[in-house]
């Protein structure tokens, strides 16, 4: 007899068992240990995120692939000069910001700016009243890379302490365009057993009971 879940739609258990495995032990990663991503499988991992859903079908997502090693170092310094900044908007908490390692630009073996695209708003269908599904559209793809990266055994993870406008300048990005997220790829001594920021007890995983509603907003 078939168990309630099975369907002539549905994947066999142990590759379901898979989905929900990499999507729960997908970690952002910090540490990494140089090496290098093989051309094939970056290719494969680019494919994965190009398949992500986008509203309209768009497909706003832009990715720059980072080779020069200075412009990598400029890239980190732009990161550095906004973690210093972050510090000091978080007051209180800013030596303990200081102390955590909040990327791995230098040490990954591949560096990936994803960008939207410029002349986004020709495109209008579901974004009439929600124009940042463009980012919603881009985050989706930067999702599939992520959870493509945990399967593929690589380690995966998204830098936004830096200004748009300065990484948009050093990459000589057009008018309209808009960086949102670098990018640190590659191979990693181990994945982090639980999210880092919650290792280092910076934040905890909220209750998702306390999250969900019913019928309408109701207050926690």
């Amino acid at each position: 007899m078939n168990k309630p879940n099975d369907n002539a739609l549905s994947y066999k258990q142990a590759d379901r068992d898979a989905i929900y495995r990499v999507i729960a032990e997908r970690r952002d990663m910090r540490h990494f240990i140089g090496g290098e991503v093989e051309e094939s499988t970056l290719k494969k991992l680019l494919a994965a995120a190009h398949l992500a859903p986008s509203v309209g079908f768009m497909q706003p997502w832009r990715f720059i692939r980072v080779r020069k090693p200075e412009l990598r170092e400029a890239i980190y310094q732009l990161v550095q000069e906004e973690r210093i900044k972050t510090a000091q908007a978080l007051s209180e908490r800013e030596d303990e910001f200081m102390q955590l390692k909040v990327e791995g630009i230098k040490d990954c073996a591949e560096l990936l700016v994803v960008c939207l695209m410029d002349g986004r708003e020709k495109y209008v269908f579901g974004r009439r009243t929600l124009p940042e599904m463009d980012l919603a559209s881009a985050s989706c793809a930067i999702q599939n890379l992520w959870l493509a990266a945990r399967a593929e055994g690589l380690g995966m993870g998204w830098v936004s302490l830096f200004d748009p406008l300065s990484l948009q300048s050093l990459l000589r990005m057009p008018e309209g365009s808009r960086a949102i997220a670098v990018l640190c790829l590659g191979p990693v001594e181990a994945f982090y057993s639980r999210p880092m920021l919650e290792i280092e007890q910076w934040a905890k995983r909220q209750n998702l009971d306390e999250l969900i509603m019913h019928d309408g907003w109701q207050d926690q």
